[in-house]
């Protein structure tokens, strides 16, 4: 095998590389796009429980900041899965 010959199939394996890095990079977007979304919806409701915290609502206040910081730990846990796929 010539230099010519050698360098052309290293050209296509590094071309095959590219190509397949190229995809699942695109499904790695795809991926963490959806997860983003259902991050920003679980993210909609942690902030939707914590403005229901009122005075008149002390005595389930306490379930209710549970479930909150339960939701708000899910929610980091989700953004620090997004980062990692970017």
């Amino acid at each position: 095998m010539n230099i010519q010959d050698n360098l052309q199939r290293i050209k296509d394996q590094v071309q095959q590389q590219r190509d397949e890095l190229a995809v699942q990079i695109s499904l790695a977007k795809m991926e963490a796009r959806q997860e983003w979304e259902e991050a920003e919806g679980m993210f909609q409701e942690f902030r939707s429980r914590l403005d229901t915290v009122t005075d008149e609502a002390k005595d389930a206040a306490g379930d209710v900041l549970r479930s909150a910081q339960e939701l708000g730990e899910e929610i980091k846990r989700a953004y620090e899965r997004i980062k990692a796929k970017l």
